[in-house]
């Protein structure tokens, strides 16, 4: 099971992109999902390093196995899980 976020309609709202991400980082714990696909978009990347940055942070760094850049599309990244 993968689940999915795909960013395009919430890209220049900051508050809103957090509260997404951390619905889908949570929905992937409780559903024990080992793989989100992320798509912030290709556009200028400010987007695509806010989800990174978000990403990085240690709370949520915890609850991931590891964070994948997808080197055929920039505009996806793809978060691990290992149950």
């Amino acid at each position: 099971m993968k689940l999915k976020l795909d960013l395009h309609d919430i890209y220049n709202r900051g508050q809103d992109i957090d509260r997404a991400l951390n619905a889908i980082i949570d929905e992937a714990v409780a559903k024990k999902a080992p793989l989100v696909e992320i798509i912030p978009g290709k556009g200028s990347g400010q987007l695509k390093k806010h989800v990174l940055r978000f990403l990085e942070q240690k709370e949520i760094k915890a609850k991931y196995h590891r964070l994948e850049k997808d080197s055929k599309n920039f505009g996806r990244v793809f978060v691990h899980f290992r149950w």
